[in-house]
This record gives structure tokens, sequence and C-alpha cells, in this order.
């Protein structure tokens, strides 16, 4: 069975993912890193050259591949698990667990990050945070604090999973 890691950007879904992975010894996977690899091209560049509904597609693709995939830690990216398609394809395979961390948390981890473009805004991130939530919620098996350091997420959640 997979654990599909779910929350918000800067949640710490790649850094905690990797740390599970090696105490799990488990293969990691990062959608986003498979979509880009699969396609040649960065996800910025998907958006900006094809848009969103192109890009959700093959996120959905992969979400479908996954699921196929056995005893692997999973990043999601931060929208993936708001659309229902990709929950129950993903649940197929595995139990989702969300990083439930506190906006101002993830603000200090992100602090001026130019690569996120949805963080140049701080309101407009706020208000994708409150939206999003509701859904990572309702989506997770397991819900996790994710305001906890890398090492002591991953342990609990392997513990969750022992």
């Amino acid at each position: 069975m997979n654990i599909i890691l779910c929350g918000f950007m800067g949640s710490g879904k790649t850094t905690v993912g990797l740390e599970l992975a090696k105490i799990m010894g488990r293969k990691f996977i990062d959608i986003d890193e498979m979509i880009e690899r699969e396609n040649g091209i960065a996800i910025k560049a998907i958006f900006t050259v094809h848009g969103e509904d192109y890009f959700r597609d093959l996120e959905h693709e992969c979400c479908k591949k996954i699921s196929q995939f056995k005893n692997c830690v999973v990043s999601t990216g931060g929208g993936a698990l708001t659309f229902e398609r990709n929950v129950t394809a993903l649940k197929q395979g595995g139990k989702i667990v969300f990083l439930d961390s506190d906006f101002d948390v993830i603000c200090q981890r992100i602090g001026d990050s130019k690569s996120r473009p949805l963080f140049q805004d701080r309101e407009k991130a706020k208000a994708l945070y409150l939206e999003r939530r509701p859904k990572y919620l309702s989506a997770a098996d397991y819900v996790v604090d994710g305001n906890m350091s890398v090492r002591k997420t991953a342990l609990e959640i392997a513990e969750m999973f022992r």
C-alpha cells in the first residue's frame, strides 16, 4: 500500500516524504517531478504554454499510474487532491495522509520564495489555503500535525503504518 502525502505548498510533502521513504525503506515519488520528467517540460511552462486544465489532465494520468504502484511514499502537488478524481484514483492503491500545517508556519518555511508564484501575494495565498484545507481534510485517511519537525512528522507517519 502506498502512503500518499497531501497538503498546502510548504506543508512539507516532499521533505517529509523523502525522510519517510528513507525510514520505511520505500521508494519516493513526487507527482510534480514525475510530470516534468515524463513531459520534458517544467510545470510552470506547462501552465504557461498549455494552461491549467492540460496540467490537471497530466496530473490525473500520473495519479492513475501511481495507484498501480506498491509500497511507495508519494508527494502530491498542492492542488492535486482538491480534485475528487485524483483522490479516487490514489485511494485505490494507498492511504492519504494530510500534513496539516498552520498558514503562519507555511509562510515561515516558504519565506520570500520567488519559485512559488502563488505566494507572491500573501492574501491570495491565504484565501487559497482556506479554500483547500477542507478538501484535504475530506480526502485524508489520516491527519498529522504538519507543524512538527520533518523527522518527527515522518516518524509519526511511519508509526501509523507499522
